[in-house]
């Protein structure tokens, strides 16, 4: 895989056709999560598969945001665990999650990731999927085969980037 070119071409996709995904994708895209980086190696994640209709279905009515998770066949759940890390259980989980769409996006599926910390979502999240008090909800990722178009921009380096000290626009 050229992981530049799949930098570049991965979006986030919100429709999703009905095919289920086999557990051999689940599989790599749950491994690529596992052996992303983490401060001091201490790996502050834990991941919640959910296939069953029902349960999305729940988790769809509880994000605003996220309502096509009933569509998608699968949703990953990505929490932090602070026992592990009480520093970067927040910050690490999200290393796993872009190894996660990008090993989604060689294996031919898309996925978009949903943001569920510090938000009134969190609870609810928590509630149906029966999550431990001591471990946070970071976010969802739809995962499925995609039924629309990969569309998007960016903003071009010039707009995000200085040299040396902030503002200085020259190399």
């Amino acid at each position: 895989m050229d992981v530049i070119k799949a930098i570049r071409e991965r979006r986030s996709i919100r429709k999703y056709k009905p095919t289920e995904v086999s557990d051999e994708k689940i599989d790599t895209i749950l491994q690529a999560g596992r052996w992303a980086p983490s401060a001091s190696n201490k790996q502050p994640w834990h991941f919640i598969v959910v296939r069953d209709h029902s349960i999305r279905s729940r988790l769809a009515e509880a994000h605003a945001y996220g309502r096509f998770m009933k569509e998608s066949p699968v949703v990953i759940v990505v929490l932090g665990d602070p026992t592990k890390h009480p520093k970067y259980h927040l910050a690490d989980p999200h290393n796993a999650v872009q190894n996660m769409l990008l090993a989604a996006y060689h294996q031919g599926l898309s996925t978009c990731w949903m943001g569920v910390r510090d938000t009134d979502i969190e609870p609810a999240f928590r509630q149906l999927l029966n999550i431990p008090e001591d471990f946070r909800v970071i976010c969802a990722v739809s995962v499925g085969y995609g039924d629309q178009e990969r569309t998007s921009t960016r903003l071009s380096l010039h707009e995000i980037v200085s040299w040396e000290t902030f503002g200085n626009k020259n190399k």
